[in-house]
């Protein structure tokens, strides 16, 4: 049997990977973070979504590629174990769309104008009151 290897803070009871294998880091990032301080450096360009953020990885900023452009994340002590590419959304939610999503959007903006009146009409009754 061979021995798990010990990286601090990773959570092994979730992971999709072997536990034998142990968790996936992609050498050319940790390369890119080799000799560097996390207050000094620059953006790390990355396209490797599926690597998992290691202890070392704190502190630094990826720009982590969606398909279109390079979001930039900053990585915290939460984020160990978790994948690059889970903080890099490749699609972008508009809304819901339809009858009844209009409906609440024009109750809204009614709502939104009427409390602009009221506190307008009431600053207006204190203007009044001052002189």
């Amino acid at each position: 049997m061979t021995a798990l290897p010990r990286l601090a803070g990773f959570a092994l009871q979730n992971m999709a990977r072997s536990i034998k294998k142990g968790p996936y880091v992609d050498e050319r990032l940790l390369k890119k973070i080799e000799g560097k301080k996390p207050q000094t450096a620059d953006v790390i360009t990355t396209w490797a979504r599926r690597s998992q953020i290691s202890p070392e990885m704190v502190g630094f900023t990826f720009g982590v590629h969606n398909g279109k452009a390079h979001t930039p994340v900053l990585v915290s002590e939460d984020m160990v174990g978790h994948r690059l590419g889970e903080f890099s959304p490749t699609k972008k939610f508009t809304r819901h769309g339809g009858k009844m999503q209009k409906e609440l959007e024009q109750k809204q903006k009614e709502s939104e104008i009427a409390s602009a009146q009221a506190a307008k009409a009431a600053a207006d009754v204190s203007t009044a009151k001052a002189k």
